[in-house]
């Protein structure tokens, strides 16, 4: 049986471990919480931007119109992946299931920009072609979701690739995030058609009720000219709002993570308290037996 003083070290070492483990927890739930809002509050206004493009889109007065960001290119046949990943560890498996659906889909023509620490030290380890990396705060603002955007339109408009799509890991619930892929450029019409047609029921319930709002809008410029200006703005806020639903993910797995480090923290000090009562019982039999067969030697 271990040595009595073996298992107070490792009792008092465990117990130490909690309570870090336990700190680490309660900051990561105050995180969380601002992540969570921050990504649940820009999801209406994003469905706001996905109705005013469709209902542009539908209302463009060019049956050809085209834009660069609506138009699919196979000259080089080249795909860059937009990677978010967390900066830091201790959050389950949740870069190593997204990672994963990364590297399954990988291949020749693919080119990757890696927004995480722990995406670029992978993608850069396994020799992959690392376009560029970006390294984000806890609380990122759109300004700095930006320089990503740009920069791959920057690189997107020099055609050194002809589409882009993010993996990112999406919120559902603080127990629940999804590893997703989702393609960005070139922007699919169905996406804007989708956005119509709810853009046309809403119109069509509002005609109904004889509300003002069931007009139509006169644009100035032309539709065709707003749309142009927006579909750019319509990538900077898509890319924001996965970078805010992958911080979100990450906060909330990290809070799992740290208080199942803190309950097994505590249940390995409750068998090791155990093994310590049972191994200094068993000294103590043995001293009475000791003492009892010395007395009955002597008498």
């Amino acid at each position: 049986m271990a040595n009595l003083r073996d298992i107070r070290r490792r009792i008092k070492s465990v117990k130490n471990t909690s309570q870090i483990t336990k700190a680490m927890q309660m900051v990561a739930a105050t995180k969380m919480r601002r992540a969570q809002l921050a990504a649940l509050a820009l999801r209406p206004y994003a469905g706001r931007l996905d109705d005013m493009a469709g209902h542009l889109y539908a209302t463009s007065e060019k049956d050809d119109f085209a834009h660069p960001l609506l138009q699919g290119r196979k000259k080089t046949g080249k795909t860059a992946v937009i990677v978010i990943t967390t900066e830091k560890g201790l959050c389950g498996a949740l870069n190593t299931n997204l990672l994963r659906d990364v590297l399954k889909a990988d291949d020749a023509n693919k080119v990757y920009i890696s927004v995480g620490r722990k995406g670029r030290q992978t993608l850069a380890r396994l020799k992959k072609n690392l376009l560029a990396d970006f390294e984000l705060k806890d609380s990122p603002t759109f300004s700095d979701s930006k320089v990503i955007s740009r920069f791959m339109l920057q690189k997107f408009e020099e055609k050194q690739f002809d589409a882009v799509e993010i993996y990112y890991n999406r919120f559902v619930n603080t127990l629940s995030q999804v590893p997703t892929r989702y393609p960005l450029v070139p922007i699919g019409s169905h996406v804007l058609d989708v956005a119509k047609a709810l853009g046309e029921a809403e119109k069509a319930e509002l005609t109904a009720a004889n509300s003002v709002f069931a007009h139509p809008f006169n644009f100035e410029p032309d539709a065709d000219a707003l749309l142009g200006k927006l579909l750019p703005y319509y990538i900077h806020l898509e890319l924001y709002e996965k970078i805010l639903e992958s911080r979100a993910s990450e906060h909330s797995a990290r809070m799992v993570a740290m208080k199942n480090a803190t309950d097994n923290a505590k249940q390995l000090v409750k068998d090791l308290t155990l093994e310590y009562n049972k191994a200094r019982q068993a000294n103590i039999t043995n001293e009475l037996l000791e003492i009892s067969s010395a007395a009955a030697a002597m008498g």
